[in-house]
């Protein structure tokens, strides 16, 4: 038992400090990778638009939508939510039509990558569900307004305290 302890107090003491890093710079990193992602896909159909019309005419080929519609939405929202994204503004909003792309491409173009599906969606949840983190205009925005500075408070508590 006493060979054990050095190797699981080296454990310990590893995992202490990968613990000390701030929850919000793991946030910010979430929001930038994502956010990359989605918006190198909108650059590339917009430097390449005819190619872009291209693949959702004969390979995306997302039904009761016009291709050059779908182009243009798909465009809209890869260069619009990650932009939110990255600065941390309406996150919480922004993660919802880059969620409602990964729902379309996984079901209905491509359902094979899903891996990269699961991972975008999984850190758009987290996002969703606990919000940008500290390094965010939402969270300074917040700090301007004073709300959400209880932790306890829920979020109707914090609706409640934003109205007055």
């Amino acid at each position: 038992m006493t060979a054990l302890r050095a190797p699981i107090n080296a454990l310990l003491t590893a995992r202490a400090a990968l613990e000390r890093i701030p929850l919000a710079l793991i946030q910010l990193a979430m929001r930038i990778a994502v956010g990359a992602v989605f918006f190198n896909s909108g650059l590339l159909k917009i430097n390449s638009w005819e190619f872009a019309i291209k693949l959702f005419e004969d390979e995306y080929k997302v039904p009761f939508i016009d291709p050059v519609w779908a182009a243009r939405l798909a465009a809209f929202n890869e260069l619009t939510f990650p932009v939110l994204l990255v600065l941390g503004l309406a996150t919480r909003l922004a993660t919802l039509p880059l969620l409602g792309m990964i729902l379309v491409i996984q079901t209905l173009v491509y359902p094979q990558a899903w891996v990269d599906h699961l991972l975008w969606g999984s850190i758009l949840l987290f996002l969703l569900s606990r919000g940008p983190g500290a390094i965010s205009l939402d969270a300074l925005i917040e700090r301007w307004f004073g709300v959400g500075q209880n932790p306890s408070m829920s979020a109707g508590e914090r609706r409640q305290a934003a109205m007055h």
